[in-house]
């Protein structure tokens, strides 16, 4: 988690999904190689490098697609991918080999219903697949 960022230089997530880092004495998030923010509607303790947002979050994510820089990346949250779903160009999943129970869901079901195509799927170590969907319209 420390190395150079390849693809994503832009991390985005939820309040729930950064709170494992905080319970771990990690506030500053667990990702200190990338731009960190949690949208949350409540404050969290301040921290170097990390920072947080509310409100409109489509606008602002809209803000942050068309500054400069690589991709961002939205690191779980149902709740905040369904909120999302307007401006998400591209769904990756990893696909364990092991069912361990009924799972969460991807998109909460304030999720507009949105159509995306898959472009891949690749090995990775571990019996791990890497499955990559593009959305069939334009984000917005």
């Amino acid at each position: 988690m420390t190395g150079p960022p390849r693809r994503f230089d832009t991390v985005l997530m939820g309040r729930r999904t950064h709170q494992p880092a905080v319970d771990a004495g990690l506030v500053g998030g667990a990702y200190p190689h990338l731009r960190q923010i949690v949208a949350a509607h409540r404050a969290l303790p301040e921290a170097p490098g990390l920072e947080v947002i509310d409100g409109d979050l489509g606008g602002k994510v809209r803000a942050l697609k068309a500054g400069s820089g690589r991709d961002i990346w939205l690191c779980g949250g149902a709740e905040l991918a369904g909120q999302l779903i307007g401006e998400i160009d591209e769904i990756q999943l990893k696909i364990n080999p092991l069912v361990l129970g009924a799972g969460i869901p991807l998109f909460r079901s304030e999720a507009r219903p949105r159509a995306f195509h898959p472009v891949g799927l690749e090995p990775l170590p571990g019996g791990v697949s890497l499955a990559r969907f593009r959305a069939a319209e334009p984000a917005g």
